[in-house]
């Protein structure tokens, strides 16, 4: 017993002590460049690498809104069914000529029927034709749903390349004020420098440490839209394999107008749409064609062989100025309707597809622009301020204007290569492709 008090003596100052080296290794602040070092080395081991095609493949296979669709195309096609199914026989068993009700032993006849009533023929072709439209429209809609959802899918994975672009200039500005900061220093030391200049390097480091904690937000939100897009979980950390470059050539502007009306699936639901509309129309008109009735009798009071039924039923027309004025005036009017937005679509696919590729052809040549001459040109300025500070040439500000304005040029280019590559993908979405430059493919 002693030695176990003893023992539990020599341990209790042990606990204590490494209970205050953790306590003192938590509540110390760590430098922000630390800070995002350990954020970042989880996300680079435990990331999904993904290139632009493997992501855009990702969400067709998984995105929720293709779900959706799909299970509506699959509705239209159970509506095409229940439109065509022959209606249920009908059977019936009464006890009739009773003296009073519910006097069942009196009954002087006990019928049992079984009938079928069956619409005349046409209308089951003309349900068909509205079903089959209606199937048509739908699955125009899911292939407009995958458009959507793969350019959704390039535009998040560009902001995410943009992202970590902009993280890579930023560890570079880092590196470039720290470099200032030890130059200044030394420079101050030796006399040859005021104080005011290494005040003001001391400013770019902090600032430049500061965006890269912004940075972290950017990263972690697109991270978290292209985790949205992809149907995976949000806080989920995704590496992408591809880099931010100029994208496909963009095709010929004299057929992209054909190539569009062909192939919008907007155009194709409304087809379809007007397609279902001239059918329903045609079924509304038949509203006075004879159903045909099948019965089969037997009385089980009477003997005898069962009594067979055929016959039709069908509505008299004596207030047809009611139908022409109401549901087939209706029906009539909804063909205009679909008539006009026709020519409305049209003309906002032509325009759509004319703007689209009036900002992909933009963005390209804003592109080309920063790369080949805004760049460059900002760092030759950065390179000889820096020369010449070193030499007691420049003054420390122009240094940093001139680090600021190579900071600027670099941060225009990477938002101009996904600004280019978002709307390269918009115009293959305004043609009605399946962004064929991405690798995307129809369900």
């Amino acid at each position: 017993m002693r030695l176990t008090i003893r023992l539990f003596a020599l341990a209790l100052p042990a606990s204590v002590a490494s209970a205050q080296v953790l306590n003192t290794s938590r509540s110390a602040p760590a430098p922000a460049s630390t800070t995002f070092a350990r954020s970042a080395a989880p996300q680079a081991t435990d990331s999904l690498r993904l290139s632009r095609r493997q992501a855009i493949a990702e969400a067709l296979n998984r995105n929720a809104q293709l779900e959706i669709a799909r299970e509506q195309t699959a509705q239209a096609r159970a509506r095409r069914v229940t439109a065509i199914s022959v209606p249920d026989p009908t059977l019936t068993a009464a006890y009739d000529q009773e003296a009073g009700p519910f006097t069942f032993g009196g009954a002087a006849s006990r019928p049992v029927a079984i009938g079928l009533t069956v619409p005349f023929p046409d209308k089951f072709r003309l349900n068909n034709r509205i079903g089959l439209a209606d199937i048509g429209a739908s699955e125009s809609n899911y292939r407009l749903q995958q458009q959507t959802v793969a350019l959704q899918a390039s535009a998040t994975y560009d902001s995410l390349l943009v992202a970590l672009k902009h993280r890579v200039n930023l560890r570079e500005a880092r590196e470039l004020a720290a470099d200032f900061l030890k130059r200044t220093q030394a420079r101050y030391d030796a006399g040859s420098a005021p104080r005011l200049d290494v005040i003001q390097a001391q400013v770019g480091v902090a600032q430049a440490d500061n965006d890269l904690i912004a940075n972290e937000r950017d990263i972690a939100n697109a991270q978290a839209s292209l985790n949205r897009t992809l149907g995976r979980v949000i806080g989920a950390a995704v590496a992408p394999t591809d880099s931010l470059d100029m994208p496909a050539p963009l095709p010929d502007s004299s057929t992209i107008d054909q190539i569009a009306l062909a192939n919008r699936p907007e155009l194709s639901i409304l087809r379809n749409q007007q397609s279902g509309a001239r059918a329903t129309t045609s079924l509304v008109k038949e509203f006075w064609l004879p159903d045909l009735t099948f019965a089969v009798t037997r009385d089980y009071i009477a003997p005898g062989s069962p009594l067979f039924t055929t016959g039709i039923a069908l509505p008299l027309p004596a207030f047809y100025w009611q139908h022409s004025r109401g549901d087939i005036a209706q029906a009539q009017h909804f063909e205009r309707e679909l008539e006009a937005t026709y020519r409305d679509t049209r003309a906002q696919v032509t325009q759509d597809v004319r703007s689209a590729y009036a900002n992909a052809s933009t963005a390209m040549r804003q592109v080309a622009f920063i790369r080949d001459v805004l760049v460059p040109a900002a760092r030759e300025s950065f390179r000889v301020s820096s020369t010449s500070y070193s030499l007691g040439g420049s003054s420390a500000l122009e240094v940093l204007t001139a680090r600021s304005a190579l900071l600027q040029a670099e941060s225009q280019l990477a938002d101009a290569l996904a600004a280019a590559n978002t709307a390269r993908a918009d115009l293959d979405r305004a043609l009605g492709l399946a962004l064929p430059t991405l690798g995307a493919s129809n369900r």
